[in-house]
């Protein structure tokens, strides 16, 4: 592996059976070079969907003109990735959303990609915001145990209100309530369904109190300063969500331009934001009530960096990059997560998506266009609507932006294989990022054929092979750093 050195040999046999069956009846079939390429072509995709059909493809600018028909692929079908961002679902697709989200993060960080370099000297602040409590539940407590009390008060149900145990990681019990009858469960579900609005409300809440601060209306914040933000969302173990968000302030002239204040202002500013923040949620029906829903009381904002000096206030690190890298790693990671980290739902999640259908149930019997009515839909994620990872318009580059470059890559990479020459690396970023319009001309038809591998055994070697090329990446890392 060029630039790594030599890498040791992986070892294959951990195979899972179906993986290993499914590998041994390509190699008799002699279908073990076409399936590879089948599988390489959708990165080692877990549920690649299956299309029939052919295109004619016209570069105006050349004149050269390329036919495909499905019927010269692999089982006569035509597969593209599933473009999941779930771990549990699709772990090569999902890798591909966190690398995505991690440049994204960290080109807003310390710029790159059409993003000013000096965004890297604005103030940064790293801000967690979580949900309300609706009844105790069990957790960790670092090293000590659940919830101990001395005495021994029960609920009104007859069950203890503390836990003596001290979980491990992975623990079935973690996030569920100690007692499931005094649990709110409509209120949480209600409250993950407007979770959304609470946080496009605190971006409008910073913006008016950092106007309020700078002795300005909100409409004339523009002309002195900017906020700019990516947040993405992470489900805990008790079902709910927790948004992590990176807020900079820039001043008006857009990324990079001198901020009117600095990150310890900042932070104190985003707190009193967030901590103000009311949302109205209506009745689900007759018989329920209204609510005030607000973020929970545990809220945390980080200074990641002070201002115009630009340097990191975290004294362990000792560079912009290397914290840069690790705020970006962690947020990349919260957006691939699932409501449940192993993919399999605990019967808390379970009831929570119990309850979503049992209130879209409700709400239809009351008033058929009442919003809740939708809740049953979105049951999977226990009610939560919101995108996973969103930012400002003017944050950083765009993931549309990052996958349209991919995808320009790999037609000049194709175009230089086909020509016999080395691909002309000189300005290359700028180029599959740049707006120059695409001279290609498509003219296709496509039908839905289905989704998956045809069997077991092909997933399982698809996954197979995508663990080990995320072990031989790792391997690289390591080594290329080994080296340095």
């Amino acid at each position: 592996m060029p630039g790594a050195g030599v890498l040791p040999d992986l070892d294959l046999a951990d195979l899972p059976p179906a993986a290993r069956q499914a590998a041994e009846r390509c190699a008799r079939r002699g279908r073990w070079a076409e399936w590879s390429e089948a599988a390489s072509r959708v990165g080692w995709c877990s549920h690649p969907v299956r299309l029939r059909g052919s295109s004619t493809a016209v570069d105006t600018r050349t004149g050269l003109v390329e036919r495909f028909s499905s019927s010269k692929a692999h089982d006569g079908v035509v597969r593209v990735p599933c473009g999941n961002r779930r771990a549990d679902k699709c772990p090569a697709c999902s890798r591909i959303y966190a690398r995505d989200t991690f440049e994204l993060i960290r080109t807003g960080l310390l710029g790159g990609k059409q993003v000013p370099k000096a965004v890297a000297t604005n103030p940064l602040v790293f801000a967690t915001m979580t949900a309300p409590s609706f009844g105790h539940v069990h957790g960790l407590r670092g090293e000590g145990r659940c919830r101990p009390r001395s005495d021994a008060e029960a609920c009104p149900h007859g069950r203890l209100r503390g836990c003596h145990a001290s979980h491990p990681e992975g623990d079935r019990l973690l996030g569920s309530p100690l007692c499931w009858e005094c649990y709110d469960w409509t209120s949480a579900v209600v409250w993950q369904w407007h979770a959304p609005e609470l946080w496009r409300r605190a971006t409008i809440a910073l913006r008016r109190v950092l106007a309020a601060h700078l002795g300005m209306t909100s409409a004339g914040l523009r002309k002195v300063a900017t906020v700019q933000y990516a947040k993405v969302a992470e489900f805990q173990a008790r079902g709910l969500v927790h948004f992590h968000a990176l807020i900079r302030l820039d001043g008006p002239d857009g990324p990079g331009s001198p901020s009117p204040i600095d990150g310890r202002m900042l932070a104190v500013l985003v707190e009193k934001a967030v901590r103000g923040v009311r949302v109205e949620a209506p009745p689900v029906d007759g018989d329920d009530v209204l609510r005030v829903l607000r973020f929970g009381n545990q809220f945390d904002a980080k200074v990641v960096r002070a201002g115009s000096s630009g340097d990191m206030l975290d004294d362990a690190q000792s560079s912009d990059e290397l914290h840069a890298g690790q705020v970006a790693g962690y947020l990349a990671k919260y957006a691939t997560k699932s409501t449940s980290g192993d993919g399999v739902p605990s019967p808390h999640h379970q009831r929570m998506e119990r309850e979503c259908w049992a209130l879209s149930k409700r709400a239809y019997a009351f008033a058929e266009d009442s919003p809740y009515v939708l809740l049953g839909k979105w049951a999977r994620m226990l009610g939560f609507r919101g995108h996973f990872s969103t930012k400002s318009r003017a944050y950083s580059v765009t993931l549309g932006r990052l996958r349209a470059a991919r995808r320009r890559f790999a037609r000049l990479k194709a175009e230089a294989v086909r020509a016999g020459e080395p691909l002309d690396v000189a300005d290359l970023e700028a180029y599959l990022l740049s707006d120059e319009e695409t001279t290609l001309v498509v003219a296709s038809s496509w039908e839905f054929v289905g989704s998956g591998w045809g069997s077991q055994g092909d997933k399982e070697l698809a996954e197979a092979a995508a663990a080990r090329a995320r072990e031989y990446a790792q391997l690289k890392a390591s080594a290329v750093r080994a080296e340095q």
